[in-house]
């Protein structure tokens, strides 16, 4: 199953998506510019292999549902992130709030 909704944080609309897979869930809270994931994102991927990309997103890891993942905070994230002031140990509703000012 695949949910999609819509989130709001601090007045602004972010888009949750959850896929039920057998015996885990991945899940990830995304806007126009970026996203964070659970801990099923390789960001060592996006950091190496796909630098070139520019990709926005990070990590939260031990999270088991989209509350938890809003309310997480920022395990790792890619260098593009890190250019919007993203880092490591960073809640993840403001990573998101970065990620949504960006141009």
């Amino acid at each position: 199953m695949i949910e999609l909704k819509p989130i709001w944080i601090d007045g602004e609309p972010f888009t949750a998506v959850e896929v039920a897979l057998p015996k885990t869930h991945l899940m990830a809270i995304t806007c126009d510019t970026g996203y964070v994931m659970c801990g099923a994102l390789d960001v060592s991927l996006l950091r190496t292999r796909l630098a070139d990309r520019g990709i926005v997103a990070a990590r939260a890891v031990g999270v088991r549902t989209l509350d938890e993942l809003l309310n997480g905070t920022v395990e790792s994230c890619t260098q593009a992130a890190e250019a919007l002031g993203i880092r490591p140990g960073m809640p993840v509703r403001e990573a998101l709030k970065r990620m949504k000012a960006a141009p």
